[in-house]
């Protein structure tokens, strides 16, 4: 997906509050949205938004020396949503459709995204979400694939999101690689995130290599790679895994909640609808 005129200010509105999650010294802050401001001048709007994110977060790091801004909210984001596995697990096993349900229960987790200025409450938005519409919904595609695939890769999003991961990926019953970024990144789920949501228990955890907000295969290593293109099932979870992946040439299954009008707009759906969108995907 191409950056649009209206993810500039959403770039300094992320750089700001990253900043103050990572020191409480306003200098620092004030250099953070000097540099970011300076990079802004000169992006391309035909890169894509992570790209940006990409040094903007590093530059963050770089400013503050603070590396995990996120960890106490994330590991907070775990327990929460720890919680709520027994009765969600339950959930699912009685379903009318027990693979429908494990997929909305993974999008609503797409809700706990600190790179978006919004708010959540994720009972609410469980509730909202297993009965809400799809403004997207490729469905019949995803079983189909899931039914012939021998191996799933499942690129993760954000860290408390991963305990509803690990209920899908244990409702499609399939040998699945879970995929983390490879530094933290906003709230993003890595590898030692993914450990604590449960999810070495059910798949194989790797990193994809990326430093971005997202997967961006030019910032990803060779085995992740190998992985992207040999898996029979790829699902990408969230915002920036769409940002980064939207125009790839292999089949790719989104499953996210729109919570931003220009990812909406470019999946040609509303803001808050709940997308489970595969493309390249006809078998």
């Amino acid at each position: 997906m191409k950056t649009y005129l209206e993810c500039i200010p959403c770039f300094m509105q992320q750089a700001y509050r990253a900043a103050k999650f990572a020191t409480h010294d306003e200098e620092k802050i004030k250099k953070v949205l000097d540099s970011t401001g300076e990079m802004i001048k000169s992006i391309s709007l035909n890169v894509t938004p992570p790209e940006t994110g990409n040094h903007i977060y590093k530059n963050i790091r770089d400013i503050t020396l603070n590396n995990d801004p996120y960890k106490d909210i994330k590991n907070a984001n775990i327990n929460e949503a720890l919680k709520l596995y027994p009765e969600l697990k339950m959930r699912i096993q009685h379903a009318d459709d027990p693979l429908l349900t494990a997929i909305r229960i993974a999008i609503a987790g797409n809700v706990m995204d600190l790179g978006v200025n919004k708010s959540y409450n994720i009972i609410d938005d469980l509730q909202e979400i297993l009965k809400q519409d799809f403004a997207a919904f490729d469905y019949d595609q995803f079983k189909e694939h899931l039914q012939k695939a021998k191996s799933v890769l499942y690129i993760g999003d954000n860290a408390g999101e991963s305990v509803f991961d690990r209920l899908l990926i244990e409702t499609m019953g399939k040998p699945t690689t879970f995929v983390v970024r490879e530094v933290p990144v906003i709230n993003d789920c890595v590898e030692e995130d993914a450990v604590a949501s449960g999810l070495d228990k059910v798949s194989e955890i790797i990193s994809s290599g990326s430093t971005a907000p997202a997967t961006i295969l030019s910032l990803c290593n060779s085995f992740f790679i190998e992985k992207f293109n040999q898996s029979d099932l790829v699902i990408s979870k969230g915002q920036g895994n769409y940002e980064g992946l939207s125009e790839v040439s292999r089949p790719v299954f989104f499953l996210l909640k729109a919570k931003c009008k220009v990812i909406a707009r470019d999946l040609g759906v509303s803001e808050n609808d709940i997308v489970l969108k595969g493309i390249n995907v006809k078998l």
